[in-house]
């Protein structure tokens, strides 16, 4: 959703029709997975990606048949292989993508969500009767909503909804009617922007800032030592935050969920034992520390005899970073964001 807000912000300026593009359902090796889109204007424009390739041609012209007729699209690619290939797909890959007329309320208070880091689910019908196609309800994470599926439908959705977030991940969901056949559903979970926080204000971290940033990350770096976690190494246009505070307290008032990633990079103990006991048993999807396996090994009987169980201490990636052979501190932060990455899409285990 945030790479096409401000497209679509300026579209609506300029009174344009908009048409939203949303994967709800992949297999094999599509590009992008459930939840990417593609905004699109009657005049050519294009915001976003569904597949990062020709899949792009055929979605813009359902678009903008849509826009012409009202009517929201469920339409599929791929499959067989040479499908596939045709329309740009790799090898074998197939995806579903729905396309409606923008719903200007519902957007509305998604951009709200998406701009205000706030965790929310849009619930859409994707598959039913012509006249509930494309209807949508968002609910946020303190339980006020906004739109309709009906008043028939609103509270399994809603259900539906507080799962898919609960969970963290998009997905489809059937939705039951009464006397009636079910309608299918897609829940796009909105979450909050992944947000980086570096323990340690050394020359990994200001590498590691940079590619971060780069990435679309927010940036926060916390070190007490003036001389380390200072303005000057650190300024406004290089991290989003500075906090020259005691790590536990810095987390503590930063508060750690599941869109974050902790990276200890002091080395020192009497800095970094305290932090992780307050962030390996929080949500933070990703908590790593620099040092060797010996350190390692430490650090891991220190944690336990702190009280922390087996299963949070095994959550710690350590050594930090993937084995890329790193010496520079620009290789080893760009190992860490690798493996930061890696994580995050469910590709890393820790180490």
């Amino acid at each position: 959703m945030r790479e096409v807000l401000s497209d679509i912000d300026r579209w609506r300026a300029q009174s344009k029709s908009i048409a939203l593009a949303t994967v709800i359902q992949t297999w094999g090796s599509a590009p992008r997975g459930a939840g990417a889109k593609m905004a699109l204007t009657l005049d050519g424009e294009i915001s976003g990606s569904v597949s990062g390739g020709c899949v792009e041609g055929a979605v813009f012209e359902s678009g903008v048949q849509t826009l012409k007729t009202g009517r929201p699209q469920l339409i599929s690619f791929g499959v067989a292989d040479e499908t596939a290939w045709e329309v740009g797909l790799a090898c074998g890959g197939s995806i579903r993508v729905f396309v409606m007329p923008l719903d200007t309320a519902v957007y509305d208070a998604a951009r709200e969500a998406v701009s205000g880091d706030r965790l929310a689910a849009v619930v859409t019908i994707v598959k039913g009767p012509g006249e509930l196609l494309g209807r949508e309800l968002l609910l946020r994470d303190d339980g006020s909503t906004a739109g309709s599926l009906g008043s028939e439908l609103d509270e399994a959705a809603l259900a539906a909804g507080r799962r898919a977030m609960e969970a963290g991940q998009s997905r489809q969901a059937s939705v039951p009617r009464a006397g009636a056949d079910a309608v299918e559903v897609f829940v796009d979970v909105l979450m909050p922007a992944p947000t980086l926080i570096a323990v340690g204000g050394v020359h990994i971290a200001i590498a590691l800032a940079s590619i971060a940033k780069a990435l679309g990350y927010r940036t926060i770096v916390v070190d007490p030592r003036r001389s380390f976690g200072s303005e000057a190494r650190f300024p406004a246009e290089r991290v989003d935050r500075l906090i020259q505070e005691w790590p536990d307290d810095a987390l503590t008032q930063v508060g750690l969920n599941r869109s974050t990633a902790v990276a200890m990079l002091t080395h020192d103990p009497k800095l970094d034992d305290p932090a992780l006991k307050i962030a390996l048993p929080s949500p933070a999807f990703y908590v790593g520390a620099l040092g060797s396996q010996k350190t390692q090994a430490a650090r891991r009987a220190r944690l336990l005899a702190a009280g922390l169980t087996e299963a949070q201490v095994d959550r710690l990636h350590g050594p930090i970073g993937l084995d890329i052979g790193a010496t520079t501190p620009e290789e080893i932060a760009l190992a860490v964001m690798a493996q930061i990455v890696a994580a995050r899409n469910g590709a890393a285990s820790p180490s």
